[in-house]
């Protein structure tokens, strides 16, 4: 029988998780719930796409963010694990087969935006789906405090009275203890396993400054740099990227 390290040694060649990873896989391979507050870089795909891997049935990954779809099923595609997404652009037919795929076990993993889950055609496959866990990424956009950003976030809780027995595993970098209480209640994860990793990056450094002119203490920052060091200064229009870049250049 396979096990998470298995899995984990025949599909991304590492030997070991990283601290936390391995007791959030074991809770989704037990049909836990989970909630897991991971830095950036914390490796939370491995942590759902290894017992997608292990499980029987269809696991429904629900993110905003089409690239990260796109690349996620096309490393698992690489690695010789079947999964999809639906995302805008694409036609009615191509949505069509790929869903009819889903519902006949052609995929161990379904990707798709929050907004999929408003469409008809969605709804009625979702029903024909043999689904063992439904994975939300970026769930900070389920709180009251961040869902403007996409508001359809807040129907995700509607899969969950069609599979009441799947997994729940919500996923996030950006939270804190209030918003974590609101996806939990939104989500019903009241009692779903907590896993929160130090946020702390070493090789990341913050500071503020109470700026006076800000143009010029800017001009005056870039300056003060070496010249092979690279840095982002955010606006608040195109305009200004505009003319930034050309006082910076």
């Amino acid at each position: 029988m396979n096990s998470p390290r298995k899995i984990l040694k025949k599909i991304w060649g590492h030997e070991e998780f990283r601290p936390g990873q391995e007791l959030i896989i074991n809770d989704l391979c037990a049909d836990e719930d989970v909630f897991a507050l991971l830095p950036t870089g914390g490796g939370k795909s491995i942590c759902y796409q290894v017992p997608g891997i292990l499980k029987k049935g269809l696991t429904i990954v629900i993110s905003p963010l089409i690239s990260l779809m796109q690349d996620q099923v096309e490393q698992l595609t690489k690695n010789g694990v079947k999964a999809a997404a639906l995302y805008g652009g694409m036609s009615y037919r191509e949505i069509d087969i790929t869903l009819d795929n889903a519902r006949f076990g052609s995929y161990d993993f379904l990707y798709l935006s929050p907004e999929r889950l408003e469409t008809q055609i969605f709804i009625e496959r979702f029903k024909a789906m043999q689904v063992s866990q439904i994975i939300i990424d970026e769930a900070h956009c389920i709180s009251q405090w961040g869902h403007d950003f996409r508001p359809e976030f807040r129907n995700i809780n509607t899969l969950r009275l069609i599979y009441p027995k799947a997994a729940i595993g919500a996923y996030t970098a950006t939270a804190t203890n209030e918003v974590l209480l609101d996806i939990a209640t939104q989500l019903g994860l009241e009692k779903a396993s907590l896993h929160q990793a130090s946020m702390r990056r070493p090789n990341l450094s913050y500071e503020v400054s109470t700026w006076g002119d800000t143009e010029a203490e800017i001009l005056q920052f870039a300056k003060s740099r070496p010249i092979h060091e690279s840095g982002l200064v955010y606006v608040k229009t195109r305009n200004e990227a505009d003319t930034w870049a050309k006082r910076l250049t």
